[in-house]
């Protein structure tokens, strides 16, 4: 595997719901062609030259070592740490990544400070044994494994994210399922509900649109399906004990 070394590996997130976050691997094997977001703002600021440079990442070889340092001086300020942003932490086919977030994720804990993980790839059962305040996290918008293979061709098979995730919720840990960007009749039909039964058991349900793509546009009244949608997970949830 490639690899580059960086300045600094913790930063305040943009996202307001969100603190900090960390991306120990440039680029990422999923290969996601929704466009992925993480890969177009890669693209627009020069880190990656094209997509084939994208599904071929680079590890930062230097993360721990950055991360030791930066969290013994700034520790007291940092509340919780997600994993990650432009990245995914266990990456399909790549046990070096899987094995560098895991002891991310131990360090970062062994401060008093807890994670957020959000994977298209497999969530390792070790996770049920460190700090019970993480988040384990899917992304999930098909049971279709046409779809995963077409617009998510490098990432691990949806019964294969979920049944790692229900162990994960089997052994008390907090576990989450984040829906985006999720497709219009005319990228895949579908039943939503059949999705929703499949996750009944997680704690928290984010849903989003198809976003950065014209695909949606196509389809008649894409907001109005996109109401219905959010209607039907609301219900949903409320009806399950589930956040959203």
């Amino acid at each position: 595997m490639k690899s580059i070394l960086r300045k600094s590996i913790l930063y305040k997130s943009g996202i307001s719901s969100l603190d900090y976050a960390m991306n120990p691997v440039l680029g990422c094997a999923h290969g996601c062609r929704y466009p992925c977001y993480a890969w177009l703002m890669a693209m627009r600021f020069g880190k990656v030259k094209s997509y084939t440079q994208w599904i071929q990442p680079a590890i930062v070889s230097n993360t721990l070592e950055l991360l030791e340092k930066e969290l013994q001086k700034w520790h007291w300020k940092i509340r919780h740490v997600q994993l990650c942003l432009t990245t995914d932490p266990f990456m399909v086919g790549y046990p070096e990544v899987r094995q560098l977030s895991l002891e991310s994720i131990r360090m970062i804990n062994q401060n008093g400070i807890s994670c957020g993980i959000l994977t298209k790839g497999v969530l390792p059962p070790e996770l049920a044994e460190l700090d019970q305040r993480n988040s384990y996290g899917i992304s999930l918008v098909s049971l279709d494994e046409e779809f995963r293979k077409k617009w998510e061709p490098g990432a691990a098979p949806y019964q294969e994210r979920i049944d790692a995730l229900r162990y994960l919720h089997s052994k008390g840990m907090h576990t989450w399922v984040h829906m985006e960007p999720y497709p219009t009749p005319n990228i895949i039909s579908q039943d939503l509900k059949e999705i929703l039964e499949e996750i009944s058991f997680v704690d928290s349900i984010d849903f989003g649109r198809w976003n950065y793509s014209s695909m949606i546009s196509h389809f008649p009244d894409s907001n109005g399906f996109y109401r219905a949608m959010e209607e039907q997970v609301r219900t949903f949830c409320e009806s399950h004990g589930i956040e959203y």
